[in-house]
């Protein structure tokens, strides 16, 4: 694709300098350039040892797995947005207080069809590949017309169901993978199990290992958003998604144009699932072939919609009848949900603004100068927020009355109409927090704490376009501990608890560090969780292209 065109994509969103509130005045100047950052990378499928500087804990014995784009090229082709490169699996392996690293491009169709021809055969979020030159004018020609096929490019995240590990995308198809030596290993099709044509790459766990999920489908009448379930056991080794469910389906508020989502949230009873003003254009997606269009440009941003909250009984699959409404926002990733009291807290990190996946086009990373700092400067940035939502609104619950009884608690929930409430978030951060650019990528204590009441989270302030510190907030008091040093980017911090831990926040904190300068390397960074000192680092002699989501993998 020119561009010239994909410039429109970004200059056409309604982001101006002059509407940004107050989650986005920290401007910058001067940035530093971070073009290596995705850059493509050769893998290291034979684990290579590091160069440790400090200690790593010895009680610490497992792997971080992390996934991420590594290759943005075949040929004279290259891909024109961030999620389009070919997943890179990353392994950092530590054991008696040292590391050791390898990586390998998964095997996907879709790596193994480009790496074939040398040129890109297989559409992309962000990239159209184009008709086959070696096919005559009439088999291109008709090309055109033929349903898009989704790629199988799981570059987005590990994730594990009946104990196994997979790599996860946004389609229908993940790979059942080796966590120890990264080799593809099964294809998996979601609609092969149940009736979604796609599911998230982020699942939630409960303890005894049920998993659940969500997924869209998509048929004469329109599209439903659906609950999954999938149980913890296998009954044989080659099992993969057999008795997987639909829970229930959910009708969009606009079957034609459903609502986009990266994520959804869990609490002991619930699943929430968050209906925001990202929209698809389903009649884009059924022609954008025949138009030559990218994925992307199915995706739009309707400020005039509410965001919508939906709660879904685990246990029964009901939904409740009541809608909880506020304004426009978007969320990509949830920090924690929970029940107490007869509420339901959901923490999210989220924007007033929907058009973020146009801002992490390539072209747009590997700017530099004042182009890269006006990039910057026209995003809206992620904060921490938490709604408070009443689960026992009723006929006879009164309008105008502020529902939310929580006397520490500042957020809003208003009865408006029958079945409808209308909230307001409250902050969960201090002033301090818009110095470093918001925070996303949240992560907590999982295992011990998701769906439960906590005190810590974790993740990445964005002073830059990818995050350039790692966070830690204290929900007593809104405190923020900071890890920052210039030039260094780090990724997703990733919470493991201490083998004798009896604090939340008893454990370390993982975390891998790039940087664009060539006098540096990567190095996975370890953080005493609850000081938020540096421990050590196990300093790595490749690039490491930054990445997307990651998961620790103790070792049995």
């Amino acid at each position: 694709q020119p561009l010239d065109s994909l410039e429109t994509i970004t200059q056409s969103s309604d982001v101006k300098p002059k509407e940004l509130n107050k989650c986005n005045q920290l401007k910058q100047k001067g940035l530093e350039s971070i073009a290596p950052l995705v850059l493509s990378v050769e893998e290291t499928p034979e684990p290579i040892s590091t160069e440790v500087r400090g200690t790593i804990p010895t009680w610490i014995r497992g792997s971080l797995l992390r996934n991420g784009p590594g290759k943005f090229e075949f040929g004279n082709q290259h891909y024109n947005h961030w999620f389009d490169g070919m997943a890179m699996l990353h392994q950092f392996k530590i054991e008696d207080g040292k590391v050791t690293y390898r990586s390998r491009f998964l095997q996907s169709d879709a790596y193994k069809k480009n790496s074939e021809r040398d040129r890109i055969m297989v559409s992309e979020f962000g990239t159209v590949a184009m008709p086959d030159p070696c096919k005559n004018f009439f088999m291109r020609f008709l090309s055109r017309f033929e349903m898009p096929e989704a790629t199988d490019n799981a570059s987005v995240s590990f994730v594990k169901y009946k104990g196994d590990c997979f790599v996860s995308t946004e389609t229908n198809y993940m790979y059942r993978v080796d966590p120890e030596s990264l080799e593809t290993q099964d294809k998996v099709d979601w609609t092969k199990f149940i009736a979604v044509n796609m599911a998230t790459a982020h699942p939630h766990t409960e303890p005894d290992g049920t998993t659940y999920n969500m997924g869209n489908s998509y048929g004469r009448k329109g599209a439903l958003y659906n609950i999954i379930k999938v149980p913890p056991m296998k009954n044989n080794p080659e099992e993969t998604l057999e008795g997987a469910k639909v829970l229930c389906s959910i009708v969009p508020i606009d079957k034609a144009r459903p609502s986009y989502y990266h994520s959804f949230a869990m609490s002991e009873n619930y699943v929430v699932f968050i209906e925001q003003p990202i929209k698809i254009d389903l009649l884009k997606s059924i022609t954008s072939k025949k138009r030559g269009e990218r994925i992307c440009e199915r995706f739009f941003w309707d400020p005039k919609q509410d965001t919508v909250f939906h709660l879904i009984d685990k246990h029964t699959g009901q939904t409740n009848s009541v809608k909880f409404h506020t304004k426009a926002l978007s969320v990509f990733h949830q920090i924690n949900a929970y029940e107490e009291d007869g509420f339901l807290m959901l923490d999210m990190c989220c924007s007033d603004n929907g058009v973020a996946l146009n801002n992490y086009l390539i072209q747009n990373l590997r700017k530099s100068g004042e182009a890269l700092d006006q990039v910057y400067n026209t995003m809206y940035k992620a904060f921490p927020r938490r709604f408070v939502l009443p689960l026992n609104v009723t006929n006879d619950t009164p309008t105008g009355v502020n529902l939310n009884t929580r006397p520490t608690s500042s957020a809003t929930s208003f009865k408006t109409a029958k079945d409808k409430v209308e909230c307001q978030f409250e902050d969960l951060h201090g002033e301090d927090l818009y110095e470093y650019g918001g925070l996303e990528f949240p992560q907590i204590n999982y295992s011990k704490f998701n769906t439960r009441p906590y005190r810590y989270f974790y993740g990445c302030g964005f002073r830059h376009l990818v995050g350039d510190s790692l966070l830690k907030i204290d929900l007593e008091g809104k405190k923020v501990k900071v890890w920052y040093q210039k030039g260094l980017f780090p990724s997703e911090p990733v919470f493991v608890p201490s083998t004798d831990a009896v604090e939340e926040d008893d454990g370390v904190i993982l975390s891998v560090v790039v940087t664009p300068t060539e006098d540096k390397r990567t190095f996975l960074l370890v953080l005493n969780a609850r000081t938020w000192e540096e421990l050590g680092r196990a300093e790595v002699p490749v690039n490491v292209p930054y990445g997307f989501h990651g998961a620790f993998n103790p070792t049995a």
